[in-house]
């Protein structure tokens, strides 16, 4: 299956102002993810299901703030799609609190694409 042939996915929005080191960033990613699929999985399985069966595809995209950051958030929100923020428990690199990740669906690729779809990729 082609990336072009997904009729689902998931998006995690991280952000690349903190420097966190490759572990931290990956952990954040991880947290964001597991938390926006579970939401799915309760809210609109029949989404989730579909998503799975097709691969799961997630896609990792970069946000320059945490201003960024809410708002992809809150516009899943106001859409009404699975989603997630990771505040971070601030044990290792970070403080205490500190916003890192957003994950927006798995959903519908169109849906998602509304909020994250003129994000770069995380390079």
């Amino acid at each position: 299956m082609t990336a072009d042939r997904f009729a689902y996915k998931q998006v995690i929005a991280v952000r690349k102002d903190l420097k966190m080191s490759p572990g931290k960033l990956a952990v954040q990613v991880a947290h964001a993810a597991c938390m926006a699929a579970e939401m799915a999985m309760k809210r609109c399985p029949d989404v989730y299901e579909a998503w799975k069966r097709e691969g799961a595809k997630k896609v990792v995209v970069a946000v320059g703030s945490e201003e960024e950051l809410l708002e992809v958030y809150n516009q899943a929100e106001r859409l009404g799609l699975p989603r997630s923020i990771v505040r971070d428990a601030g044990l290792t690199e970070l403080p205490p609190g500190t916003l890192t990740a957003a994950a927006v669906g798995p959903h519908r690729a169109g849906e998602v694409d509304k909020v994250t779809g003129r994000l770069p990729l995380l390079r």
